[in-house]
Protein backbone atom coordinates (compact mmCIF):
# COMPACT_ATOMS: atom_id res chain seq x y z
CA UNK A 1 0.00 0.00 0.00
CA UNK A 2 1.50 3.59 -0.77
CA UNK A 3 2.57 5.48 2.03
CA UNK A 4 0.36 8.65 2.26
CA UNK A 5 2.11 12.13 1.23
CA UNK A 6 -0.97 14.35 2.41
CA UNK A 7 -1.97 15.23 6.04
CA UNK A 8 -4.98 17.31 6.60
CA UNK A 9 -6.91 18.74 9.61
CA UNK A 10 -10.73 18.30 9.22
CA UNK A 11 -12.72 20.62 11.24
CA UNK A 12 -16.76 20.31 11.75
CA UNK A 13 -17.95 23.35 13.34
CA UNK A 14 -21.95 24.26 13.86
CA UNK A 15 -23.33 27.12 13.33
CA UNK A 16 -25.59 28.23 15.47
CA UNK A 17 -29.22 29.07 14.38
CA UNK A 18 -29.81 31.81 16.77
CA UNK A 19 -26.16 33.35 16.19
CA UNK A 20 -25.15 32.60 20.30
CA UNK A 21 -21.57 30.94 21.05
CA UNK A 22 -21.77 27.47 20.98
CA UNK A 23 -22.44 26.22 24.77
CA UNK A 24 -21.26 22.86 24.24
CA UNK A 25 -18.69 20.78 22.12
CA UNK A 26 -17.91 23.26 19.32
CA UNK A 27 -15.97 21.45 16.92
CA UNK A 28 -15.08 18.00 15.64
CA UNK A 29 -11.21 17.80 14.64
CA UNK A 30 -9.25 15.14 13.38
CA UNK A 31 -5.91 14.20 11.58
CA UNK A 32 -6.34 12.93 8.27
CA UNK A 33 -3.42 11.01 5.88
CA UNK A 34 -4.20 10.42 2.11
CA UNK A 35 -2.13 9.53 -0.98
CA UNK A 36 -4.46 11.98 -2.97
CA UNK A 37 -4.02 15.73 -3.39
CA UNK A 38 -7.27 17.22 -2.09
CA UNK A 39 -6.77 20.61 -3.38
CA UNK A 40 -6.39 19.41 -6.97
CA UNK A 41 -9.20 17.23 -6.60
CA UNK A 42 -11.23 19.97 -5.42
CA UNK A 43 -10.22 22.12 -8.09
CA UNK A 44 -11.08 19.29 -10.92
CA UNK A 45 -14.80 18.63 -9.48
CA UNK A 46 -15.40 22.55 -9.23
CA UNK A 47 -16.46 21.74 -12.98
CA UNK A 48 -18.82 19.13 -11.62
CA UNK A 49 -22.57 20.45 -12.65
CA UNK A 50 -25.55 19.99 -10.58
CA UNK A 51 -24.17 20.97 -7.62
CA UNK A 52 -23.09 23.67 -5.27
CA UNK A 53 -19.65 24.46 -4.40
CA UNK A 54 -20.19 23.23 -0.59
CA UNK A 55 -21.89 19.93 -1.86
CA UNK A 56 -19.42 19.52 -3.98
CA UNK A 57 -16.63 20.35 -1.35
CA UNK A 58 -18.59 17.89 1.08
CA UNK A 59 -19.13 15.40 -1.95
CA UNK A 60 -14.71 15.47 -2.25
CA UNK A 61 -14.08 15.19 1.39
CA UNK A 62 -16.26 12.70 1.94
CA UNK A 63 -15.33 10.10 -0.54
CA UNK A 64 -11.93 10.85 0.16
CA UNK A 65 -12.60 9.82 3.81
CA UNK A 66 -14.59 6.46 2.80
CA UNK A 67 -11.72 5.34 0.44
CA UNK A 68 -9.36 5.56 2.78
CA UNK A 69 -11.55 3.36 5.35
CA UNK A 70 -12.58 1.06 3.04
CA UNK A 71 -9.57 0.04 1.37
CA UNK A 72 -7.54 -0.43 5.05
CA UNK A 73 -5.76 -3.83 4.43
CA UNK A 74 -7.51 -6.76 7.26
CA UNK A 75 -9.92 -4.26 7.81
CA UNK A 76 -13.43 -5.45 6.73
CA UNK A 77 -16.26 -3.54 7.97
CA UNK A 78 -16.57 -1.67 5.19
CA UNK A 79 -16.03 -4.75 2.79
CA UNK A 80 -19.89 -4.77 1.46
CA UNK A 81 -19.41 -1.31 0.63
CA UNK A 82 -16.17 -1.31 -1.01
CA UNK A 83 -17.24 -2.28 -4.91
CA UNK A 84 -20.25 -0.09 -4.57
CA UNK A 85 -17.84 3.08 -3.99
CA UNK A 86 -15.22 2.50 -6.42
CA UNK A 87 -17.91 1.87 -8.86
CA UNK A 88 -19.19 5.53 -7.86
CA UNK A 89 -15.55 7.08 -8.18
CA UNK A 90 -15.21 5.56 -11.66
CA UNK A 91 -18.09 7.07 -12.35
CA UNK A 92 -17.82 10.46 -11.43
CA UNK A 93 -14.44 10.18 -12.89
CA UNK A 94 -16.17 8.70 -16.37
CA UNK A 95 -18.24 12.01 -16.65
CA UNK A 96 -15.83 14.40 -16.07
Amino acid sequence: MNTPQHRYRITVTPIEADGLPCQRRCAIEFEHRDRTDWMRLLESIQRRPGLSGDERSALAVALRLLDTLSHREGDELFAALRPHLDAFVRGLHAQH
